[in-house]
C-alpha cells in the first residue's frame, strides 16, 4: 500500500531539506572550493577546478544510483528514506570539516569526493518524498521541493556565503554544520512512517535478478523514451546554468575586473534577485499547474529565460548585464526548479523504483555541477571568458527542445 504525508508536514520538509542540503553544496562549489583551490595553486585554478569537477562527477553519478538502490530497498522503522538522508548528512559535514583544514590539493581531493558521496545519499532519499503527496498534490510538493526549497538553497544561502568570501575555511566548517541542523529538521517534521510491513514487489526482484547485466536495470529507448528526453533536458539545461554560476567568481574577477568588494555585492545582487523569483515561482507554479493540468510547456520554455540570461553577460559585460542575467535566469530557473521534478515524477518508467529514477534524474544537481567547469575549463583556454555565455545558451536551447518532444505528458 502506498504511504500518503500530509502537506502539511511533507511541505516544510521539502522546502527545509533540499535547502539545507543544495546550499551549502552550491556555497562550496561556486566560491569555497574555488577560493580554496586559488589559494593552493593559483597557476592551475582552472584546470583543477575542472579536475575536481571531473572526479565529482563520477563520483556523484555511481554513489547516487547505489544510494537510491539502497533506498528504494530498505525496511525500517523510520522508513526508507530517513535512515540514508541522515547518515548522508553526518558524512557531508564531517567532509566540509575536513576540507576547511586543506592545504594540499590530494587531500582537498579527497575531501571533496567524500562529500560528493555524502550529498547523493541525502539527494537521491530526499527527492523521493515527492513521491508520499497525494497524486492531485504531487504539483504543489514538487513545487515546495524546487521552487521553494531549491531556490533558497541555490540563491538565498549564496548571499549568505559570498560573506566568507574572506574567510572562506570557516565558510566550509559553518555550512556543514547548517547542512546537517536543517537534514535533521526535515525529517523530523516529515515523520515518515515504518515500513517495516512492506514487500519488495515482484518487479523488483526481477530487476534485482537483472543485476547479472548492469544495463538491465535501465529501460530501453522505446519504454523509457520519455524519462531519457526528460534526463537530456535536465542535464543541458544543468550544463548551462552551472557553467556560469559555476565560474561566477572567476568572471567576475577576470572576466569583468570586479574587486573583491565590488565581487561580493555582484554576487549578492545577483542571488537576491533570483531568490525573490525563486520562491514567487515557487508560490505559483506548482499550484497552477495542478489547476490547469499543464506542465511541460512551462518547464520546456523556462530554459529560453535562462539562455537569455547567458547572453547577457556577454553583451553587456558590466551591472546592465549582471541585472538582465539576474531578472532572466531567476525566472527560468524559478519555474524550472518548482515543475521539473513532477515532470520526472510523470514519465518514471518503473513506479517501483522512484528513488532510484528520481535519483538519477537529480544527479542533474550535481553530475553537471560537475561537468560544466569542465566544458568550461576548455571553452575558456580555446575561446576566453566571453564564449562560456554562447555556450551557455546552445546548451538551454537543447534542454527545453528536449523536454517538448516528450510526448506522454501533452503540455
Amino acid at each position: 500500500m502506498k504511504i500518503t504525508i500530509p502537506l502539511t508536514r511533507l511541505v516544510p520538509g521539502l522546502i527545509i531539506g533540499p535547502a539545507s542540503w543544495l546550499g551549502p553544496y552550491i556555497a562550496a562549489a561556486s566560491l569555497f572550493l574555488p577560493a580554496l583551490i586559488q589559494q593552493i595553486d593559483e597557476n592551475n585554478k582552472i584546470h583543477l577546478l575542472a579536475l575536481f569537477s571531473a572526479c565529482g562527477m563520477v563520483t556523484a553519478a555511481i554513489s547516487n544510483m547505489v544510494a537510491g538502490y539502497l533506498s528504494d530497498r530498505t525496511r525500517s522503522k523510520f522508513g526508507n528514506r530517513t535512515p540514508w538522508i541522515v547518515a548522508g548528512a553526518i558524512a557531508f559535514m564531517l567532509s566540509m570539516i575536513l576540507a576547511s583544514t586543506a592545504n594540499t590539493i590530494p587531500f582537498l581531493l579527497f575531501c571533496w569526493l567524500l562529500g560528493q558521496i555524502a550529498l547523493n545519499f541525502i539527494v537521491a532519499p530526499m527527492v523521493a518524498w515527492i513521491d508520499f503527496a497525494a497524486n492531485d498534490r504531487k504539483g504543489t510538493a514538487s513545487s515546495a521541493y524546487g521552487g521553494l526549497g531549491m531556490a533558497l538553497g541555490n540563491n538565498g544561502f549564496t548571499i549568505i556565503a559570498a560573506m566568507f568570501l574572506g574567510n572562506f575555511r570557516f565558510g566550509f566548517i559553518v555550512f556543514g554544520v547548517i547542512t546537517l541542523i536543517g537534514v535533521l529538521i526535515s525529517v523530523i517534521i516529515v515523520r515518515e512512517p515504518s515500513n517495516l510491513n512492506q514487500t519488495i514487489t515482484c518487479k523488483s526482484r526481477k530487476n534485482e535478478n537483472g543485476l547479472k547485466n548492469l544495463l538491465a536495470i535501465f529501460p530501453k529507448w522505446s519504454i523509457g523514451r520519455d524519462y531519457y528526453l526528460a534526463l537530456i533536458g535536465k542535464l543541458f539545461q544543468g550544463i548551462s546554468n552551472f557553467a556560469i554560476t559555476g565560474y561566477l567568481l572567476f568572471i567576475m574577477t577576470d572576466f569583468m575586473h570586479s574587486n573583491t568588494d565590488e565581487t561580493q555585492n555582484s554576487i549578492q545582487l545577483i542571488n537576491i534577485i533570483m531568490l525573490i523569483f525563486g520562491i514567487s515561482m515557487g508560490f505559483i507554479a506548482g499550484p497552477v499547474s495542478d489547476k490547469l493540468k499543464i506542465l511541460k510547456l512551462p518547464v520546456g520554455l523556462s530554459t529560453i529565460f535562462l539562455g537569455i540570461g547567458a547572453i547577457s553577460l556577454s553583451i553587456y559585460p558590466n551591472h546592465i548585464g549582471i541585472l538582465i542575467y539576474a531578472f532572466a535566469a531567476g525566472i527560468g530557473m524559478g519555474i524550472w526548479n518548482s515543475l521539473d521534478n513532477l515532470l520526472n515524477l510523470q514519465v518514471i518508467p518503473d513506479k517501483s523504483r522512484v528513488a532510484f529514477f528520481l535519483g538519477i534524474y537529480n544527479l542533474g544537481n550535481t553530475i553537471t555541477q560537475a561537468l560544466a567547469p569542465i566544458i568550461a575549463a576548455c571553452v575558456i583556454s580555446v575561446f576566453g571568458f566571453s564564449a562560456i555565455f554562447i555556450v551557455s545558451f546552445v546548451f538551454a536551447m537543447i534542454g527545453g527542445i528536449s523536454i517538448l518532444f516528450i510526448r506522454s505528458v501533452k503540455k
